[in-house]
Formats: structure tokens, C-alpha cells, sequence
């Protein structure tokens, strides 16, 4: 007989590098669906040292990626530890975390998530829920993404779950299938040349709006092959390292244009991913901070109604539902959905330690 209310821990990092998300989850069924309280909730910031090595780390050998995970496991079992004391928290049932994605290759079926190794489990003393990826991509999947389900269970009350992280993905029902798929890039193409110009990021689209767009730009980044394959399909830094900057780097304009072009070019494309150009829209990730980028987004989307939510859920979505993936992996119940992935079939994917 499985539980009907679970106290645990979500933990997630994206590829904007942003930091490493922590949020305390209580969740309960009632009537059979299920509810959730966000309680206590962190981002712990990379330092420089920690920030350097994960932009890199795309480039580096079987070694240098083997001591990277044993380094990044350790620290990201000190952050939890540490968010446990500082919280007190008691009573856990699971740690469940993503760790930090280096390599995203599910077409040479291969994805690697760092901090998932299993003397995380020893260091915390607690049961440990993570590497949600690897089994997907071993059934033919994509391995991403993996928030649709939780968006299917939790937001269902949405038209569409939209993420603007480093990358955007979104998610929305179709013939009675949950249908989910990577968009393009976001925030990993934004900060990159907001880090050129002295800014850890576009604040509100500042920098972005201040630029002029180049049509040129615009209509190559609008022609790349990936926007025209079906989905299921997801992306990886190093689509955005071999394909994207090349390209926007050979144009000679200012970096406040090629933003500008880049904001763009992410609402035209958020806006072509839609199948139905009205209902409502829940928008969360770091990139809906990004006035300008909302503003764009919605000039697009003319019939969308677009919700922000609450700071809570629009910062810390992805580790509530990577909570919710490791709860469902604790009750052996499904957490990847086929439709979504594209794998052989839905399956419940991760690995429990303890």
C-alpha cells in the first residue's frame, strides 16, 4: 500500500547556470490527484571556479569529466546538507535530484547529468532519487524533457506549461497524448553575450531592447534544420556551441543587436511551436524575468493569455516536478512518458539509493 502524502526535497540545475535550485515539497493525494506546498526554497550560486568549469566542461576528456562528477557530487551533497540543517528539516523520504547536465547527445544515445554518483546517498544519509535521463535515452528517447508529466499531473488546468530556461521547452495535451519538445535556446545565447558586456544577464531585457534587429540574422536563425524536425527532439549546449553561435558570430553587428535579433527569434519560434494560438499560457524559468522577451512573446501570441505565476512556482517549477518525478519512481509508477521522449514505451526511469 503506498503513502498518501511524501515530505521531500527537489534539487535541480539548468544550463542557464544560474545555480543550483533547492525546494522542500510536501505532497499529498487526495481524492486520488494530487496536491503539492512548496515550502522552503534556495538557489545557491556558482562561483567562479564552479561557473568556469561548467561552461567548459562540454570539451572535456573521459578523465576530466570522471573527476568533474566526483567533484560536482560532493558539492551538490554539501548544498543539500547544508539546506537540511539550515531548515531543520526532519522526516525526509527522498532527495530527488537532476543533477547537472555536461553532455546531451540522445541521437549518439548518450546523456550525461553530473552529481548522481552513489556516494551522494552515503553523504546525505538519506534516500536519493536521481539520474532521470540515462534510462530514456537507453529506450530510444530523447531523454528530455521530463517535466511533462508533472505539468500533465499538477498544471492541468493550462493550455500549455512553457519554460524559458536555458533553453525553452513547452508542453500541452494532443489527441489525448501529453506532447512536449524542446523550442530553442534561451537564457545559454542571452547571458552569453550579456556576460560579454559586463552583466551576469539581460535585466528585464534591458540590453536586448536597446538593440536593432538584423533581419539578415534573423532569417538564418529562423532557417536552422532543427526547427523544422518533429518531435519528439530536444537540445543540448553543444547544439547552441557548434550551430548557433557560429552562426550569429559571423555577423558584425553589436552584441546589443544580436540579442535584440536572438529575443526575437525566441518568441517567433515559441510562437510557430504552438498548435492552437489561443488559451493560457503558464510561463515560468528565469527568462520570464525578461520583460522585454514576455513583451515580444505576447505580440506574437495576440490570443494567448499568459500567466506568470507566483515566485515560488515561476523559480522553482523544475524542482517541484523533479520532486514529483522521484516520488513517482518510489512508488514504481510511471515518470517519462513515451509521447513525450519518444522511447519504446512510458516507463519509470531514475535510480534509488540509499
Amino acid at each position: 500500500m503506498h503513502k498518501e502524502t511524501y515530505n521531500v526535497i527537489g534539487v535541480m540545475s539548468g544550463t542557464s547556470l544560474d545555480g543550483i535550485d533547492l525546494a522542500h515539497i510536501h505532497f499529498s493525494i487526495i481524492d486520488g490527484k494530487w496536491d503539492f506546498t512548496i515550502l522552503e526554497t534556495e538557489t545557491l550560486s556558482y562561483d567562479n571556479n564552479w561557473l568556469n568549469k561548467l561552461k567548459i566542461a562540454v570539451d572535456f576528456s573521459q578523465e576530466e569529466l570522471r573527476k568533474l562528477n566526483q567533484d560536482y557530487t560532493f558539492l551538490l551533497a554539501n548544498v543539500i546538507k547544508t539546506f537540511i540543517e539550515k531548515h531543520n528539516l526532519k522526516n525526509l523520504d527522498a532527495i530527488c535530484s537532476h543533477g547537472h547536465t555536461i553532455l546531451h547527445q540522445p541521437q549518439n544515445g548518450f546523456t550525461l547529468q553530473i552529481g548522481n554518483l552513489t556516494e551522494i546517498a552515503k553523504i546525505l544519509n538519506q534516500t536519493v532519487v536521481c539520474d532521470f535521463r540515462v534510462q530514456d535515452v537507453e529506450l530510444g528517447g530523447q531523454g528530455a524533457p521530463l517535466v511533462p508529466i508533472g505539468d500533465s499531473i499538477l498544471f492541468a488546468k493550462y493550455d500549455y506549461c512553457l519554460n524559458l530556461g536555458g533553453f525553452s521547452n513547452v508542453s500541452f495535451e494532443q489527441n489525448g497524448n501529453r506532447i512536449a519538445f524542446d523550442i530553442s535556446p534561451v537564457n545559454t545565447v542571452l547571458n552569453f553575450y550579456a556576460n560579454q558586456l559586463g552583466f551576469d544577464y539581460d535585466d528585464k531585457g534591458m540590453i536586448s531592447k536597446s538593440g536593432k534587429l538584423n533581419t539578415d540574422l534573423f532569417n538564418e536563425l529562423n532557417g536552422l534544420d532543427y526547427y523544422k524536425k518533429p518531435f519528439p527532439k530536444s537540445l543540448g549546449f553543444e547544439f547552441v556551441k557548434a550551430i548557433v553561435f557560429p552562426l550569429i558570430e559571423k555577423y558584425s553587428i553589436p552584441n546589443q543587436d544580436k540579442m535584440r535579433t536572438f529575443t526575437e527569434h525566441i518568441a517567433q519560434q515559441t510562437a510557430l511551436a504552438l498548435p492552437k494560438k489561443e488559451g493560457k499560457l503558464l510561463a515560468t524559468g528565469g527568462g520570464t524575468y525578461n520583460d522585454f522577451l514576455m513583451e515580444k512573446m505576447q505580440f506574437h501570441l495576440p490570443q494567448i493569455e499568459i500567466i506568470i505565476p507566483d515566485a515560488k512556482i515561476l523559480e522553482y517549477k523544475e524542482a517541484l516536478i523533479f520532486a514529483l518525478l522521484g516520488v513517482l519512481k518510489l512508488r514504481n509508477e510511471i515518470n517519462v512518458l513515451a509521447s513525450v521522449t519518444g522511447a519504446k514505451h512510458n516507463h519509470s526511469s531514475g535510480i534509488i539509493l540509499k
